[in-house]
């Protein structure tokens, strides 16, 4: 029997044309996970946010913890502080993950040559997931920057802010960013945002590997829908494996969008931090982010496998 060409198996994956690749129900599903995670856990990135930008040399308010932030949030600005920057993250968040399963799913079918019980290995699922990650990043980068800024916006007797430093929305902040720092205002935090890249393949390598040995050991098609258990245990797992080992990146990213700091570029930063606060500086908000992110990440994949499946299903069923 004759082996199979490179330039036949390349000449089999052309046949596929974009319409192939394209499909809506990932960007729907991924979209509607990522909004609703949003809506619930806000607070926690406001939280989380604010823990991370506290260097100990700007005057910016300090937190004893969790519940003090939350406590003293709520106190000094109300319940809406706790929902400063929501829109923006809303926005971002629902884009980021409608973009990223729309592209991870275009990516991984053609890696499968549009067969989706294909198994791909570890470092398949890795590049496509950064790949995804990569074109999702440049897109949705000025609404991370707008969210941060609104996140940051302290009550007035905490710190002394210019008057370009404050916003009173989402679209006030777009226009002031492009009038006070041009179109590159937008992309502050781009650089170690593309080294965070790798934050999502990880997390996105674990889950898909996890739920490949999962159907292996069961005998299971991998495209069969699994349990809301299942879809918890590797979404939670594998999160928490890709923010211990990623979490800095999030810290020099938060610090470069942040109107009231001025670095001069993500290395400054790095050496910053390292001076002044040492390696538990490039960990400060970590619990908040974990408390948040993990619930966030477990909602979401449930949320997206079930709607994703749900519309597989519909279309399946008019075609």
């Amino acid at each position: 029997m004759s082996a199979v060409s490179p330039e036949s198996q390349l000449l089999k994956k052309k046949q596929y044309s974009l319409l192939d690749l394209v499909k809506y129900e990932p960007l729907v599903a991924g979209t509607t996970a990522g909004v609703t995670a949003t809506l619930v856990l806000h607070p926690l990135d406001v939280v989380k946010i604010r823990f991370a930008v506290h260097d100990g040399i700007h005057n910016t308010p300090k937190y004893t913890g969790v519940w003090n932030a939350f406590s003293t949030i709520y106190v000094k600005e109300g319940f809406r502080g706790l929902y400063k920057g929501v829109l923006p993250n809303v926005c971002g968040a629902g884009s980021s993950w409608g973009l990223y399963f729309f592209f991870y799913s275009g990516l991984k079918k053609f890696l499968q040559d549009g067969n989706v019980n294909t198994a791909l290995g570890p470092g398949t699922h890795l590049l496509a997931a950064a790949q995804a990650g990569l074109a999702t990043l440049l897109i949705t980068n000025p609404l991370w920057v707008v969210k941060t800024r609104l996140c940051l916006q302290f009550s007035e007797s905490d710190v002394h802010l210019k008057p370009q430093q404050t916003y009173t929305g989402m679209l006030d902040c777009l226009k002031k960013i492009y009038k006070n720092e041009g179109v590159l205002g937008y992309y502050k935090g781009l650089v170690p945002g593309i080294f965070g890249v790798s934050h999502g393949a990880v997390q996105f390598m674990v889950y898909e590997e996890m739920k490949n040995q999962y159907q292996h050991y069961y005998g299971l098609p991998i495209s069969k829908k699994l349990g809301t258990l299942e879809y918890l245990t590797f979404s939670a797992s594998s999160k928490l494996i890709a923010v211990l080992a990623t979490y800095p990146y999030q810290v020099v990213r938060a610090r470069l969008q942040n109107q009231h700091y001025c670095y001069d570029n993500a290395t400054d930063c790095v050496l910053k931090i390292s001076k002044y606060e040492g390696w538990k500086g490039f960990y400060k908000g970590l619990k908040a982010n974990l408390i948040r992110v993990i619930p966030a990440t477990m909602i979401t994949f449930v949320v997206y496998e079930n709607v994703s499946h749900f519309l597989l299903r519909l279309d399946k069923r008019d075609s």
